[in-house]
This record gives C-alpha cells, sequence and structure tokens, in this order.
C-alpha cells in the first residue's frame, strides 16, 4: 500500500504528487531531483484532506522508493517523528512574524537523512501579513535542500506573491460513498454507520470519522440539529445561543485545561522554580516573567481558536439543515446531509419560503464573518438565533 492509497477521491492530485515524487527521486549531484519544486500550496474545502496530502507528499519525497508506504522512512514521516520533516499546527488566532523567522532559521539546515529537508505548513493563511512577508522571502530563496508544503483553504488566502511561487495542488470534496467505503473498511465500520456518517459530514473526512466513532460527537450534532425548531419565541433564541456558546467554551477548556497546565509548569521549572540556593529561584522566576506571560498569551488565543472552530463547526452544522430545507422547496432531487431527519426538514419546508430559507442561510454566514472580525460570540449567535426564528402566527 502507498502513502497516498489514503486520499480519498482525490485521483487528478494523486497522479500529481506521484508523478512529482517519482521525478525527485531522480537527483542531480549537488542539485534538485529533475523536475522538482521548491514550494507547494495545497488547496480544498475542509475535510478534503489538505494536509493529509501534504504529508503523504512529504513521505514520498523522503522515502526512498517515492512513497512505497511500509519503509521506516514512510512510516517515520506518517507518525511526525522523521528528523527531516518539520510539520508546523499554528494552535492560535494567527502565525507571528517572530514564529516564523525562527522557523525559516530552521528551514535552512541540511537534511540529516534523505535529500529534502521538509516544511509542512498546516494553515499557512493564518500567517500574520509580516509574517507571510518573511515567508515568502524564504520561498524566494530556498536553500537548494528545503521544500516548503504550504496547506490553506483556498489560493486567495495567502498573498498573490506567494501563490506565484507555488505549484499548486487542489483537493476536491469526496463523495458520500468514497467515505462511507473509508470508513467501513479502514474503520471497520458498519455499512448502515458509515453511509450516515459520510452523508452527514457532506465529505469531511475527519468530521465523518468523528460521528462514525464517538459517540459525544453525535450527541453534539443532534443538539445543534434541534435548534431550528426550538426559535419560536425570543427567549428561546437567547436561550440558544447561550447553550451553544457554552457549549464551545467547554470544549474550549476541555481541550487545553492540562496542556495549559502542563505548559505553565514546565516552563516554571525551565526557570528555575523550585530549585535551591540562595537567591537563585528568585531571580530566574523573575527572569521569567515575559516568558510566562507570552506564554499565557499564546495559551489564551489558542483557547479562542479552539472555541471559535467549534462555534463554526455548529455554523456548518446549522447551513446544513437550512440547506437541506431549501432543497426540498424547490423539489431538488440532491442527497440530503440530514436526511436521519427528514421529517423535520419537510415540516420547517412546508411552513417558510425559500426566501426565508436563504435569509436565513445568509444571518448564518453573517455570524461566521462577525466571528471572524473578533465580534463577542454571544452577540453575534444571539443576533443570528433571532434571524432563524420561526413565527408561530
Amino acid at each position: 500500500m502507498g502513502v497516498f492509497d489514503d486520499l480519498v477521491g482525490q485521483d487528478q492530485a494523486t497522479t500529481v504528487l506521484s508523478r512529482a515524487a517519482a521525478a525527485a527521486g531522480e537527483t542531480v549531484r549537488g542539485g534538485r531531483g529533475a523536475g522538482m519544486t521548491h514550494a507547494w500550496l495545497f488547496t480544498g474545502p475542509p475535510g478534503s484532506g489538505r494536509e493529509e496530502a501534504a504529508r503523504a507528499f512529504a513521505a514520498a519525497l523522503l522515502c526512498p522508493d517515492a512513497g512505497c508506504g511500509h519503509c521506516d522512512q514512510c512510516h517515520q514521516v506518517l507518525i511526525g517523528s522523521h528528523p527531516d520533516l518539520e510539520t508546523v499546527r499554528p494552535a492560535g488566532l494567527s502565525y507571528s512574524v517572530k514564529q516564523t523567522r525562527e522557523l525559516i532559521l530552521r528551514a535552512a539546515g541540511a537534511p540529516t537523512q534523505g535529500r529534502w529537508r521538509v516544511i509542512l505548513f498546516e494553515a499557512a493563511d493564518r500567517a500574520t501579513e509580516s509574517a507571510a512577508n518573511a515567508l515568502l522571502k524564504a520561498i524566494e530563496e530556498p536553500p537548494p535542500r528545503t521544500v516548503w508544503l504550504l496547506c490553506a483553504p483556498a489560493p486567495d488566502d495567502l498573498m498573490i506573491t506567494i501563490r506565484s511561487r507555488c505549484r499548486q495542488v487542489t483537493l476536491v470534496t469526496p463523495g458520500t460513498e468514497a467515505v462511507a467505503h473509508l470508513l467501513a473498511t479502514r474503520e471497520s465500520v458498519p455499512w448502515e454507520t458509515a453511509r450516515f456518517a459520510a452523508r452527514a459530514a457532506q465529505g469531511h473526512i475527519s468530521r465523518a470519522r468523528a460521528l462514525a466513532l464517538d459517540e459525544a460527537t453525535r450527541h453534539r450534532r443532534e443538539a445543534v440539529l434541534s435548534i431550528p425548531r426550538s426559535l419560536t419565541g425570543v427567549g428561546e433564541c437567547v436561550s440558544a445561543a447561550e447553550r451553544l456558546v457554552k457549549t464551545a467554551e467547554e470544549e474550549a477548556a476541555a481541550s487545553t485545561g492540562a496542556l495549559n497546565a502542563t505548559e505553565t509548569t514546565d516552563l516554571r521549572r525551565l526557570y528555575g522554580e523550585g530549585s535551591t540556593g540562595k537567591g537563585l529561584n528568585r531571580g530566574l522566576v523573575r527572569g521569567g516573567a515575559g516568558a510566562l506571560k507570552e506564554l499565557e498569551d499564546r495559551q489564551k488565543s489558542r483557547a479562542t481558536r479552539i472555541k471559535r472552530d467549534s462555534l463554526d463547526a455548529a455554523l456548518l452544522e446549522l447551513i446544513s439543515f437550512y440547506r437541506d430545507v431549501l432543497a426540498m422547496q424547490f423539489g431538488a432531487g440532491v442527497e440530503l446531509a440530514n436526511d436521519d431527519i427528514r421529517y423535520e426538514l419537510d415540516q420547517l419546508a412546508k411552513v417558510s419560503t425559500p426566501e426565508e430559507t436563504l435569509r436565513r442561510i445568509d444571518a448564518i454566514m453573517r455570524c461566521r464573518e462577525r466571528l471572524d472580525l473578533n465580534v463577542n460570540p454571544q452577540i453575534a449567535v444571539e443576533s443570528m438565533m433571532l434571524s432563524l426564528r420561526v413565527k408561530t402566527s
């Protein structure tokens, strides 16, 4: 089994990457492999597998057999332990110029095992403007053995000058059957459950896997999809907004609590807390005050990002609900993402018009935009809920 076999429904991208990896294997002494490109940009909708495709390509570049999938090199890349691969995952709202400059210095090092040093930059669109400018310089004049793999939802999410220097690989949303087949064969999920998860996730592979394997994820989805029929008054709208925001806050706290404590303890110990010796502990802890403040800022940014991502996932669920309602109102013969609650969809389709459904979808999209602009989540979500309200008279 090769490293590209897990790229579900990405035949075109797989062909491009396989050929490029094979070309990279034809080394030229003192230079690049024939046909090799030093910077790649992987784009595609959420869940299409941008990062997975980039990681598979990294394995193929570092594998002596262009991505066989079973050698030590491939295994190390796929589990994230290969010394010549650095994976960057921005945890906060943005990736700073300071972090980028440090990354560029590390990227300049020579490979230790293979022909290439690979930098896989997930969510490269989170780089600030100054960080993007620093990254541009590194891509324009890369070390001879460094390859940059950038991932972003769409090409327009990155500066045009960066895009123009990258070879682009576009991922697509895989179909329901392809995702269901992956869940059934790789995760041993019963076929009906696999089809439900693939359909509900609308081709988002990670989301489909979570729906198929995690009961808590299914419960959260059910809670979100129960919101539209509950919005019969102003009080109900406010309550629904409070629940949605509180759930996102709880998820952020659960995801970051233990990690924050560990990071803080490790940093305090690094700066001498608990050390013995006259004046040693006080001086080193005081010297680490700036580092502790910087860590706290990163932790807050990470928690905000997780909270925002959680809210956005719920909003996307709501959009899928109203998209299905709209499809039923127009009699479109398309697959319904939420076919398991067809009765609720049909009820709302009968008591509302397509124009009202479109206005509700627009309200959700406005809420997503406001959250991206750092509007108070409670206010943004309450405003949205009021726009979704079902008038009973």
